[in-house]
């Protein structure tokens, strides 16, 4: 463990103990870091976000030695993403079992759990202090060196060669880095709820298609089920009698207009007081790194969460951050080293900047495809994925991209394919079996 208050025994001081705090905090301690861990929280808030780890995430944890944790808290294996239409007729299929290398499956895992196996993962090369409130930076000339921290009634000043802003989409660190964002605010909301008592169910997540837009469901430990349902940003107000009235008729509505979910009736009404609502925005950082500090997770990008990737995001920042700061990525060098670590952000920024524009890109267009509620729209949204399931080539891309295995954009030639033009090359995919 570090030694005293305020004379800079870390490494690296991480703010936030989310996925993308935990995640960094257990990735730099592999590389060899001294670690400080700051969250304001002393007991982890439990909601609805995350709960998916895609193929990239789960060989990043399994390496973490993470993995097993994840299975003993009873992650559920899921082999596919399907889009089905609202009478669970198949649209299109996402198989992660035709995809290359070891893990060619999701895992659906409640957030806190996989919050728990990060923490329990972590050694002693990690010190953590929760209920530290971060007030600001604490720079050198220009340079971040540290960070102001009110815990237990003290304001202390701490420093270290490095700083991680992992905290979160409204980052205190960012702005007062004076980083920018342009962001978008969607123009709906998602309502979640945690269904118990599920019968046994198809090892997939499922994205059902209606006239009222996006219902996303997948099982999770214990014989329970997530539900998302989109709705409209003023959906459900009021109060007391009022709004338990309009989620009941909102529910009759959900229910006939997606009649794949009318066997879970019984169980999605005495769910009605597990909902979450939820906002939804989309942004990516100017910069992601500044001298002597890193933007990780949602305070460096955030997406729609339909394409479940802003949490494998964060966790390959994570990764891709200690890389650079051990040499294994395009800097190398003494880590503990403030002009080091500066190349090494630089490295940082430069190796993910692309990355996280693609997500940005790919999640994007998913949402719009999905969410939009213009019957026009909607046509043509579930021609493109009746066509792309028909071409297994585009399937297989599509699935590479949404499984976070690298970055194969569809060219303008593949849009008119996806609208249904000829396809010679369709039936050339990889075989990994």
């Amino acid at each position: 463990m570090s030694g005293a208050v305020g004379d800079g025994p870390w490494d690296a001081i991480v703010c936030g103990a989310g996925v993308a705090g935990l995640a960094t905090a257990r990735a730099l301690e592999l590389a060899g870091l001294r670690v400080l861990l700051l969250e304001k929280q002393r007991v982890p808030v439990p909601i609805a976000k995350g709960e998916v780890l895609q193929p990239s995430s789960v060989r990043i944890l399994r390496e973490w030695g993470v993995l097993p944790l994840l299975l003993r808290r009873g992650a559920v294996p899921l082999g596919q993403l399907m889009i089905r239409d609202a009478d669970g007729r198949r649209l299109m299929l996402f198989d992660y079992r035709t995809m290359p290398g070891e893990d060619r499956q999701l895992f659906s895992l409640d957030y806190p759990e996989i919050l728990a196996a990060l923490r329990e993962s972590l050694g002693e090369r990690v010190e953590s202090w929760p209920g530290a409130r971060v007030e600001g930076l604490v720079r050198d000339g220009g340079r971040v060196s540290g960070v102001r921290v009110v815990r237990q009634g003290r304001q202390r000043e701490l420093t270290a060669p490095l700083v991680v802003a992992a905290d979160g989409r409204s980052s205190k660190l960012r702005r007062e880095a004076g980083i920018g964002t342009t962001s978008a605010e969607y123009g709906h909301r998602l309502l979640s709820f945690d269904i118990d008592g599920v019968p046994a169910a198809a090892p997939e997540v499922t994205t059902y298609l209606t006239g009222d837009g996006l219902r996303l469901a997948y099982p999770l430990p214990g014989a329970r089920m997530r539900l998302y349902a989109q709705v409209r940003p003023d959906a459900l107000r009021g109060a007391g009698p009022e709004r338990r009235a309009r989620l009941e008729g909102w529910c009759r509505e959900l229910l006939a207009g997606t009649p794949a979910l009318r066997p879970l009736e019984e169980r999605l009404r005495a769910s009605l007081g597990s909902r979450q609502l939820l906002d939804l925005w989309r942004f990516t950082a100017e910069v992601l790194a500044v001298p002597g500090l890193a933007l990780v997770g949602e305070a460096a990008h955030c997406v729609h969460p339909m394409a479940a990737q802003g949490m494998n995001t964060a966790i390959a920042d994570a990764e891709a951050l200690a890389a650079c700061l051990t040499g294994r990525g395009p800097t190398a060098g003494a880590a503990t080293a403030a002009a080091t670590v500066d190349g090494a952000l630089r490295a940082y920024a430069a190796q993910r900047v692309g990355w996280v524009r693609h997500m940005d890109r790919m999640s994007h267009d998913a949402t719009r495809m999905i969410t939009q509620l213009s019957r026009p729209g909607q046509a043509l949204g579930r021609r493109v994925l009746r066509r792309m399931d028909g071409n297994p080539r585009l399937r297989y891309q599509a699935t590479y991209n949404m499984a976070g295995l690298g970055i194969r954009p569809f060219t303008a030639l593949d849009r008119l394919h996806q609208l249904g033009l000829p396809d010679p090359r369709a039936r050339r995919v990889p075989d990994w079996a």
